[in-house]
């Protein structure tokens, strides 16, 4: 049900544009440098009433020529089940056996650095160190955790209305380069799991200024 939503979402966007040359040429030099914007995923994920992230997100970027940009975006959200499980390719996923005794909860900011390769066309890259709280099934914090998430990214970038908003659909293998080790409970679902998941999809939407 979840991924019919993506991809409705996805395709009334697309429609709705007419103009789908994306980022900026050499000639260019009256776009707008700044932009702020979110994932779609802030919306369609807090709808979850099972394993519900409470997900929120704000992007802050920069474009530093037409083709390079730079993006903070702090984020924070929480989970119940390992980050190694598919949430859409993989039954396991939201399985009772596989939950948590509780939920791991991040606050962090990811830093990425875009390229733009061929007209809308990039690549990126994202690193996000992050700061977890371990809460139990009583809601109590058991225990603290550092980890480094990574994605290497692909998509491309969709102009809105005259260039004044975008749409970034994407597809990226998530990383988890490093982490702390986790509490009794907690490390031995997770270390059942790849550290790897592909492929992962992205929704980002912005406004530029």
């Amino acid at each position: 049900m979840e991924t019919k939503k993506i991809m409705f979402i996805f395709a009334l966007l697309v429609a709705c544009n007419i103009k789908l040359h994306a980022q900026y040429e050499k000639t260019e030099n009256h776009y707008k440098r700044w932009f702020v914007g979110t994932s779609l995923f802030v919306l369609l994920g807090n709808l979850d009433t099972e394993n519900p992230p409470n997900f929120a997100q704000l992007n802050i970027g920069y474009r530093l020529t037409g083709k390079d940009v730079i993006t903070l975006a702090p984020k924070t959200w929480r989970y119940a089940w390992p980050n190694g499980i598919h949430p859409f390719l993989n039954k396991a996923y939201k399985q009772p056996e596989e939950k948590f005794p509780g939920y791991i909860r991040e606050i962090g900011a990811t830093a990425s650095y875009t390229r733009f390769v061929w007209k809308g066309l990039y690549a990126q890259l994202d690193m996000m160190p992050t700061w977890q709280l371990f809460i139990n099934d009583q809601g109590n914090k058991i225990d603290d955790g550092f980890q480094l998430f990574n994605s290497y990214r692909v998509g491309y970038h969709v102009k809105l209305f005259k260039d004044r908003f975008f749409f970034q659909p994407s597809i990226c293998v998530t990383h988890r380069a490093f982490h702390t080790q986790l509490p009794n409970g907690f490390k031995q679902l997770d270390d059942k799991w790849s550290k790897f998941v592909f492929p992962e999809p992205g929704l980002n939407i912005g406004y530029n200024f």
